[in-house]
């Protein structure tokens, strides 16, 4: 099991140290020093204030802020929670995840989301109701660009003519990319063009915020899982190489006074047994004080191995 955790950037306002250049350093250190696997962080380039006086919060670049933190670590793997890729043309994408997988020593892991917040949308210039489309063929542009030189794309949305973008990635054949949202259709895109699935917790009420399904607990996950085992048995792909990340639902959260390490890690061997692979671990987002004391709880009470 690998151990992965998003820059808690969870308020607004959110904390000055967290977003600080200093911040950002400290946690990924505290999170390689402590055997941490993963480090990243989310995508809202144009949330509304309404959004942000609902609950919402503050965010970095996911791009820039992983290129800060590879350029101070040497061992996290980083890995955007996630990528909305139809804000962004995919050849733009492709650039920045070689870029980053280059300069880190192939760190990077491509985590991508379709979206929900239909004002960010607007704000950006992009069709809400195309979003999932656009996932689709962002995904084979990016794949292609990794792979291939002297490429044509003739698609609904890009169209481009004998492009070859070099550098490539360190990582060949190309970084991972794993694809988040807990619907059929989003297990379906993982099997067809994804290395890595990555739902996320969600009650009923969010998920019709967040316009998935509700995924609450780990008989539904378990369901999702067989789901997308069946799926690549039906076109013979092996599913035991696809990644699962989810969020552990036992045992509390570390810096939250109700984190129990006895229940966390049973919690963790059941993730474990359903077939989980990567387990993101909440963080508090008050303070950086309270985000490193929380990382520090983890490391002492769970110990993830390098």
């Amino acid at each position: 099991m690998r151990f992965t955790i998003t820059h808690p950037i969870i308020t607004h306002p959110c904390d000055p140290e967290l977003v600080s250049g200093a911040g950002v350093i400290a946690v990924a250190r505290a999170a390689e020093a402590a055997g941490f696997h993963g480090f990243g962080f989310t995508d809202h380039p144009a949330p509304t204030q309404r959004w942000l006086d609902a609950g919402g919060h503050d965010s970095l670049d996911p791009f820039v802020a992983m290129g800060f933190a590879a350029a101070h670590t040497t061992t996290l793997r980083l890995i955007p929670n996630v990528v909305v890729l139809p804000y962004r043309n995919p050849f733009v994408v492709a650039k920045s995840g070689a870029t980053l997988d280059l300069m880190s020593g192939g760190r990077f892991t491509l985590a991508v989301g379709a979206g929900y917040l239909r004002a960010e949308f607007d704000a950006l210039g992009v069709d809400f109701e195309e979003r999932t489309l656009l996932v689709e063929e962002s995904l084979d542009v990016i794949r292609a660009i990794w792979t291939g030189d002297d490429i044509t794309v003739e698609g609904r949305h890009f169209t481009a003519r004998g492009i070859t973008a070099h550098p490539r990635p360190a990582t060949q054949p190309h970084p991972p990319i794993w694809i988040g949202g807990n619907t059929g259709k989003a297990r379906q895109r993982v099997v067809t063009r994804g290395d890595g699935w990555a739902p996320f917790a969600a009650p009923a009420n969010l998920a019709r915020t967040a316009r998935t399904a509700p995924l609450d607990s780990l008989s539904a996950l378990t369901a999702g899982i067989e789901d997308l085992k069946r799926r690549c048995e039906s076109i013979d792909r092996d599913w035991s190489t696809i990644d699962i990340s989810f969020t552990n639902l036992q045992g509390g959260h570390p810096g939250s006074p109700n984190f129990n390490a006895d229940a966390y890690l049973e919690g963790v061997q059941r993730l474990a047994d359903a077939g989980v692979t990567w387990v993101q671990v909440v963080l508090p987002g008050r303070s950086l004080t309270h985000t490193l004391d929380a990382i520090e709880e983890f490391r002492e009470a769970v110990q993830p191995s390098p």
